[in-house]
């Protein structure tokens, strides 16, 4: 039977008397988290809530858009920074090579570390006033982001104080318009031109330089529309300097259905002897 105390007239439980049973009554740790020891289940808490919102699907969809995203990014930094950068084509200077409206890659290993050839086309800064100033472009909503994104190289770079020509002579090359049949020598050797726009005869505008050192002659493939070295003489002699080349164009990116690489046509120039 209980025992009562007799101070109170409720039954009490007797104490457990050392021995065997008494031994053998399980004890249970409580964990530091507040939870039993072995096998028992966690309570709910941050760990579980977090662990809960890890698992959450659309959590992770967002997490893998968002490191998508930002590979991509960096990627396209590094690759505009020091491999290709993307251009816009606004005038028709080089049709039908290039169109206006075409987007082209341009390769910024050229002309350092590897050299420029004859027939490369490429971009290069108008540090001569070739072109006109350009007004300043307001601000819209999304100019910040248009920056933004062509600094890191995912949109053209539209910026008009840019030319895209074709490379005619290296430095020490003797260029002449032209001799008895019409056509530019380079060196004492014609040029037979295919690249240059069928469509029209070139009116003949002669010329007759020795490309200084440093320096490159650049003339556009649509020569009627084209206003290149020929037409600069009086600013630097019409040479642009080659420290003011971004790169060699290298593929037409955009409209895709004028995707194609650019060829600088070396059987053009095969024939032309060394300068000197």
């Amino acid at each position: 039977m209980p025992e009562i105390d007799p101070g109170s007239s409720e039954p009490r439980q007797a104490a457990a008397r050392p021995g065997r049973h008494a031994a053998q009554e399980p004890v249970s740790e409580v964990s530091a988290s507040g939870g039993t020891g072995p096998g028992s289940p966690a309570p709910a808490g941050p760990r579980r809530q977090e662990k809960a919102r890890a698992r959450n699907p659309f959590l992770l969809w967002l997490k893998e858009i968002a490191t998508v995203v930002v590979i991509a990014v960096v990627l396209s930094f590094l690759i505009k920074t020091f491999l290709f950068r993307a251009f816009y084509i606004p005038s028709e200077s080089m049709v039908n090579t290039l169109d206006i409206n075409d987007r082209i890659f341009v390769n910024l290993l050229v002309p350092e570390p590897f050299a420029l050839e004859r027939g490369d086309v490429v971009v290069f800064k108008d540090t001569k006033g070739w072109l006109p100033p350009t007004p300043q472009k307001a601000d819209g909503p999304f100019s910040v982001v248009e920056d933004g994104l062509t600094f890191v190289g995912l949109l053209p770079d539209n910026s008009e104080q840019h030319l895209v020509k074709r490379v005619i002579g290296l430095p020490g090359d003797h260029v002449i318009c032209c001799d008895a049949g019409g056509k530019i020598t380079v060196n004492g050797a014609a040029l037979d031109e295919t690249y240059v726009n069928p469509a029209e005869v070139p009116a003949v505008r002669t010329f007759d330089v020795v490309v200084p050192q440093g320096k490159v002659w650049v003339m556009g493939d649509n020569r009627n529309h084209s206003a290149d070295s020929r037409a600069h003489t009086d600013t630097n002699g019409g040479f642009v300097d080659i420290a003011d080349i971004e790169g060699k164009a290298a593929v037409i990116a955009w409209p895709m259905n004028r995707w194609a690489g650019l060829d600088n046509y070396p059987d053009v120039f095969k024939n032309v002897p060394s300068a000197g």
